[in-house]
C-alpha cells in the first residue's frame, strides 16, 4: 500500500497533560513504536494558535502518524496555551510566544520524566520562534526548524544556540511568505552550526504531500539516520485519518 496524506500507521498513541510551572495544564500526545523503544524523541511545537494553528497541523499530525512506525521516533504534540483541537483546548491564553516559555519547558521535563531518549525539537512557524527563544535547554539534542520567520526570535537568540554548539536546522520554502533561503542563510550565518535547506516550489504551509515527505525525511535524515529515506509503501495494517 501507498503511503498517502490520510495514512495513519500502527502505533502506541496516548493522551497526555503537560503540567506548567504557572500552573496550567496542556492537551497533548505522545506515540510510541508499537513493539520497539524509540530511538529518538520529537517535540512538536505548532504553528501561531491565532492562524488556526495547533497540535494537529498537517505536517505535524503526519509525523505523528507515520515516524513511530517508520522510524521508531516518539512523537510528542500537544496544544501551547490557549490553543485547541480535535484532542482538546489547553488551559490559559495564548502568550504571544513570551509565557510559552512555560509550555516548551513542560514539554522538555515531560521527555525528561518519561525517559524518552534524544530529544528534538520540531518548530513549525511560529513554534520555531518558541524553539529558538526557549528551547535551547541541555536535554535537547537539537532543533528542526520549518519556515521560520525569525520575528519574536532574535539575533541574541541566535547566539544562545551558537554557543551551544547544539546542531540547528532550518527548512526554508523557497517562496515562503515571511523568510527565503538567500536571507535565511544570512540571518542564521551567526549560528557556525546551523545548516539552512532551502526546499524548492515549497511554501509556507507546506500544502501538498511532496513537501510532507521532504520535510519528514528531513527530519529523519537527523534524528533517525538509519531509517532514512523514510519509505514510501506499508506492507502492514493500517488506518486512515478522517480530518
Amino acid at each position: 500500500m501507498e503511503i498517502r496524506a490520510s495514512t495513519v500507521l500502527p502505533a502506541e498513541r496516548r493522551p497526555i497533560t503537560l503540567h506548567t510551572a504557572d500552573g496550567l495544564e496542556l492537551v497533548g500526545e505522545l506515540a510510541l513504536p508499537e513493539s520497539t523503544e524509540p530511538v529518538a524523541t520529537l517535540i512538536c511545537l505548532h504553528p501561531l494558535p491565532t492562524a488556526e494553528g495547533m497540535m494537529d497541523s498537517h505536517v505535524l499530525r503526519k509525523a505523528s502518524f507515520r515516524l513511530p512506525a517508520l522510524a521508531d521516533v516518539a512523537v510528542l504534540r500537544f496544544n501551547t496555551r490557549g490553543t485547541a483541537s480535535r484532542h482538546g483546548r489547553s488551559q490559559g491564553e495564548f502568550g504571544d510566544g513570551e509565557s510559552e516559555r512555560f509550555d516548551v519547558a513542560a514539554a522538555i521535563e515531560f521527555t525528561e520524566f518519561e525517559e524518552l531518549p534524544r530529544p528534538w525539537l520540531l518548530g513549525w512557524s511560529f513554534g520555531t520562534e518558541l524553539a529558538l527563544k526557549w528551547g535551547c535547554d541541555p536535554e535537547v539534542d537539537g532543533a528542526i526548524l520549518l519556515s521560520p520567520p525569525l520575528r519574536r526570535a532574535g539575533d541574541a537568540d541566535l547566539d544562545v544556540w551558537a554557543a551551544s554548539g547544539k546542531p540547528l536546522v532550518a527548512l526554508v520554502p523557497e517562496f515562503d511568505d515571511y523568510l527565503r533561503p538567500p536571507e535565511a542563510r544570512e540571518r542564521f550565518a551567526r549560528v557556525p552550526q546551523a545548516e539552512v535547506v532551502g526546499v524548492d516550489g515549497a511554501k509556507h504551509l507546506w500544502v501538498g504531500e511532496p513537501y510532507v515527505r521532504t520535510v519528514l525525511n528531513e527530519v529523519v535524515s537527523r534524528v533517525a539516520p538509519k531509517a532514512s529515506p523514510l519509505p514510501t509503501e506499508w506492507d502492514g495494517p493500517y488506518e486512515q485519518d478522517t480530518v
